[in-house]
């Protein structure tokens, strides 16, 4: 069963076309990673995934529900949790306290209502969870803007995991990153996927990442889909290959 399915989906900002008509489909389960060189509209792509903007043609499924002119915050209530290019955590803020706001918000959009002492208790549960999950319950009560940017990281992927999506959608997680934080970012996405069965995609420039990820693969080039396949696919295609080539000139 597909947990998303993006039909024919096309992105205009007055003249520019920054995405058009793009299809795929993600089975649940699946870790999808979506790959292009710069320009090639992959943040635009996922930013119509996640509702911050509606697609000026096309149409988006999630879990089967038409979600195209959904705005975000009630994607999240649906399943969607969503890092960014640029970490987007509060630096004021313990590592606790960010993976906390971010359980009470996605529970009010779950619940459509005023939270109460028991859903206050849910929300610290599933946030000391979320952090013991991903590695930082010890670093519960260091402010984040201490901490060094994989583990601000890796703090921003337990607040979208806090959300409790049935989908993560991963911008660019190993943006910025040395050899490794990048290992350690790749190692707890792979067992997010592999031990907790979450269906991830994710966008990421490092084909070391991609390649070892990545179940299937969707290729971006000047906001058409240029390709798609398995990771030894993807190696082999001759018009990948072209369409990096002539970034790299």
């Amino acid at each position: 069963m597909s947990m998303l399915e993006v039909r024919n989906i096309t992105k205009r900002f007055g003249n520019l076309v920054a995405v058009k008509d793009v299809s795929m489909s993600v089975k649940t389960g699946e870790l999808r990673a979506i790959i292009g060189p710069n320009g090639a509209g992959k943040t635009t792509f996922f930013n119509m995934i996640s509702g911050y903007f509606p697609p000026t043609k096309g149409s988006i499924l999630f879990q089967g529900k038409d979600v195209t002119r959904l705005p975000a915050h009630l994607r999240v209530g649906l399943g969607m949790g969503r890092t960014f290019q640029i970490t987007e955590v509060f630096p004021e803020l313990t590592v606790h306290e960010n993976v906390l706001t971010a359980a009470e918000v996605a529970a009010r959009q779950t619940l459509h209502m005023l939270p109460n002492r028991a859903d206050a208790k849910l929300a610290n549960d599933v946030a000391a969870e979320m952090l013991a999950l991903v590695g930082l319950g010890a670093k519960a009560d260091r402010l984040v803007g201490e901490l060094s940017h994989g583990d601000q990281r890796t703090t921003e992927i337990a607040m979208a995991l806090a959300q409790l999506p049935r989908l993560l959608l991963l911008d660019e997680p190993t943006a910025g990153m040395g050899d490794q934080e990048t290992y350690e970012i790749t190692t707890l996405i792979r067992r997010l996927h592999k031990e907790r069965n979450y269906t991830i995609v994710l966008i990421e420039h490092d084909m070391r990442v991609v390649f070892h990820l990545a179940d299937y693969i969707t290729v971006l080039d000047q906001g058409s889909l240029l390709a798609e396949g398995r990771p030894d696919e993807i190696a082999a295609s001759e018009a990948v290959q072209a369409a990096y080539l002539g970034e790299s000139q």
